[in-house]
């Protein structure tokens, strides 16, 4: 083995032009492997942070009777199935162990009345509990006009991309109740149509549902919101509290579902037709009061009020959704299996789908573009490969003489391959393993310049609004065993060139 070395070695230093040719191209490939590892790395948990930490969670819990599966952007708008049993959904989430929490949430699409007489809009809305809500996604959203909404209050979010929808097709412009227009906020197009701008501090909502049961609705806005990443993607989601969200599709509300019905009420509904007729006859409208016995000659107003207010299960009511996060290191595919094996075993008429399957093109676009770069890499890997095998071949074929006379003293084919096989292997962890660490510094100094952009596509490339390449300890695993790959498969076709050299090449040479 050290007699290998010391020829490898002896032989790259001989040979010092094609020993840096391949240096060269060894060093770029691991360089740009590195890179691009760190990149497909850095997107992924990009994705992670800003899709499914900020909007959709790992899974999505919908009705059975849901017939698409892409439940937030649905392009034609059809309503998203409800769900009337998210408290006993919570208790079987609550049981899996892989589950780390839930949100349930109603989505579907909104009218929005124009009161000035122009052309409606429409806009995709989100019922949420404000306080759950922003438990679940610290930092989502930020307001940059007006304020959020405290705990247990009605209004709606409004975010800039549906208040430039609003302009567009309305000629209104949104603002917070409690604020006033900031000319600064405009659009260029808003700031030239200034004098004709109406400005509104509420909306006027009227949903629609395949029941056709839904009503209209004045809220309050609170805030104009952005979101933390994607703003071009979730800034049409219009938020708003959940109640306010189920009297607008004519859902039921959880004050509807809770309410006790009083006796004479019960009383009324247990009145047989003859009785029911009377009440609309043409006979004496006066009748003789009965006394009724066994109630009391006052009433408790107090009693009575306190027992009404009595604040409701808001998750009593109607949803569309619950948003499942999984712990971390768990499998997601599996995890999805099991979820929904439990649900079908608890016979709560909900499935769940993979936050991919739930934004629907917006998934597999961000897949595409994860696969693109990977399949780049691999391209990068093939050329390569051809460059380091022509190059090693035009060497070996250039050593006819000095291998062949070898051969003639002795040396066996197996020689001759650990040799070029050493030779090969000390470039590769010279150039290559040069490759890696500069890549990896590469990757750090990109993350530190904090890139940013706001187009879609390359927040989508980015996995957010910040380009922050990313590379673990897997990461520069998986480029030292993809070196090693790409040096081997480069060296067969060499090796094999220069075994079959024979001591008569040499001569012949000669």
């Amino acid at each position: 083995m050290n007699l290998i070395i010391k020829i490898a070695w002896r032989n790259i230093l001989r040979h010092k032009g094609k020993s840096l040719i391949i240096g060269a191209i060894l060093f770029t490939g691991a360089l740009i492997m590195t890179v691009g590892n760190g990149v497909i790395s850095g997107m992924d948990k990009g994705l992670r942070e800003n899709i499914i930490k900020c909007f959709t969670g790992d899974a999505v819990v919908v009705s059975d009777k849901q017939e698409s599966d892409n439940v937030f952007l649905e392009m034609m708008g059809k309503a998203v199935e409800p769900i009337y049993n998210a408290v006993d959904i919570k208790k079987t989430l609550e049981k899996q162990a892989y589950v780390s929490q839930s949100l349930p949430v109603g989505k579907n699409m909104a009218l929005i009345l124009n009161e000035d007489g122009g052309s409606m809009g429409d806009g995709l809305l989100m019922g949420v509990d404000f306080e759950k809500y922003r438990a679940v996604f610290p930092g989502n959203i930020k307001p940059i006009e007006g304020r959020l909404p405290v705990a247990g209050e009605k209004g709606a979010l409004v975010p800039t991309g549906a208040r430039k929808q609003g302009y567009d097709y309305m000629n209104i412009w949104f603002i917070p109740e409690t604020d006033t227009l900031h000319v600064e906020n405009l659009t260029p197009e808003a700031k030239l149509d200034l004098k004709n701008l109406s400005i509104k501090n509420n909306l006027v909502l009227m949903g629609f549902n395949d029941d056709n049961s839904t009503s209209d609705i004045r809220l309050g806005i609170k805030g104009v919101i952005k979101y933390r990443a994607l703003n071009h993607v979730w800034g049409h989601f219009i938020i708003i509290d959940i109640e306010s969200f189920r009297q607008c599709m004519g859902y039921f509300s959880a004050s509807e579902k809770t309410k006790i019905i009083p006796p004479e009420q019960k009383a009324l509904f247990s009145m047989d037709n003859a009785n029911l007729d009377d009440m609309f006859s043409d006979n004496s409208l006066i009748v003789k009061n009965a006394t009724a016995t066994g109630l009391p000659d006052k009433i408790n107003r107090s009693s009575a009020t306190a027992a009404s207010a009595k604040p409701a299960d808001i998750d009593a009511g109607a949803y569309n959704m619950v948003l499942v996060f999984f712990k971390p290191d768990t499998k997601p595919d599996q995890a999805l299996k099991k979820l929904n094996d439990a649900l079908k075993a608890d016979k709560l008429g909900a499935r769940a789908i993979s936050w991919k399957k739930s934004i629907g093109a917006l998934g597999n676009m961000a897949t595409l573009i994860k696969s693109a770069l990977f399949v780049f890499v691999m391209f990068l890997f093939f050329v390569a490969i051809i460059i380091i095998v022509n190059t090693l071949s035009m060497a070996a074929i250039e050593r006819t003489s000095e291998i062949g006379m070898m051969r003639a003293v002795g040396a066996k084919k197996s020689f001759i391959s650990n040799m070029f096989l050493g030779e090969t292997a000390m470039l590769s962890v010279v150039f290559g393993g040069a490759g890696i660490v500069v890549g990896a510094i590469a990757v750090k100094i990109l993350t530190l310049c904090h890139i940013t952009s706001d187009n879609d596509m390359v927040q989508l490339l980015f996995g957010g609004d910040t380009f922050r390449p990313f590379l673990s300890g897997q990461d520069i695993f998986m480029a030292i065993i993809q070196l090693a790959i790409v040096t081997g498969i480069a060296v067969i076709y060499p090796v094999k060139v220069a075994r079959g050299i024979t001591p008569l090449d040499a001569i012949s040479r000669e």
